[in-house]
């Protein structure tokens, strides 16, 4: 089993990630909020790249996985310099990115700050904006004052644990919000979302379908599928996906 590499980023966190030389493009995958890098979707997807000679990175966010610091400290801003700092220390060249949940919205992120090195882009249940659309839009003003006095709620979760929502990640989700914006994707890009999914909804899909300006930009709707996206049908879309971009 590969061995664990750590990255120390410039704001001093230290990134756990698997790194593999190959052809171009490098293939990154961007997990979603609270998973890590050991996920079904990552090791398939990696497995799939390698077998095919192909460069894959797939890393640990701050406060996720075996990277430093904890979940409750984090928050979008963080997770996108994170991104950032991976992909410039540890790959070269083109790009295909394949995000998963708020690694979609990560992705997004992405799209804007080094689009000249994506060539293409997968996303899996994308959740752009989901802290303000998702959470802050939801919560009762009980929620929203506990919000302000305790500096957090607490979340249950179909798919994890029970986990708490800072207020921090919800103030920094409103800096980097994709949806209220012009975004522009100058690549291919193949949606991918399950009609069964509770966590992301098929409206959001649609809503970043109608959002979003590019020319080649594709959404396909998977009946029955859910957030978790990775059974063999699943998994086997996201391989036609990647291998329709490369």
């Amino acid at each position: 089993m590969a061995v664990t590499e750590f990255l120390k980023t410039a704001q001093g966190r230290q990134i756990a990630y698997h790194r593999h030389a190959g052809a171009g493009p490098t293939l990154v995958f961007l997990g979603g909020l609270k998973s890590d890098m050991q996920g079904t979707k990552a090791l398939h997807l990696e497995a799939w790249a390698l077998g095919r000679g192909l460069g894959f990175l797939r890393f640990d966010y701050s406060g996720h996985g075996e990277s430093s610091g904890s979940f409750e400290a984090g928050c979008i801003g963080d997770w996108h310099q994170d991104s950032l700092a991976a992909i410039s220390e540890l790959t070269t060249g083109p790009l295909l990115i394949v995000g998963s949940s708020m690694g979609g919205w990560q992705a997004l992120l992405l799209a804007r700050a080094i689009p000249e090195r994506i060539c293409g882009m997968v996303t899996i249940a994308a959740a752009p904006d989901f802290t303000e659309d998702g959470y802050w839009q939801s919560f009762s003003a009980a929620q929203k004052s506990a919000l302000e006095s305790q500096g957090y709620v607490e979340m249950p979760s179909d798919y994890m644990e029970p986990f708490r929502i800072s207020k921090r990640l919800i103030e920094d989700g409103r800096d980097h919000l994709v949806l209220r914006a012009p975004l522009d994707l100058p690549f291919p890009v193949r949606c991918l979302q399950g009609t069964a999914d509770t966590a992301v909804s098929t409206e959001t899909a649609l809503r970043l379908l109608q959002h979003a300006s590019g020319a080649d930009i594709r959404l396909t709707l998977v009946k029955d599928a859910d957030h978790r996206f990775s059974d063999e049908t699943c998994l086997a879309l996201i391989e036609a996906s990647v291998a329709e971009l490369l």
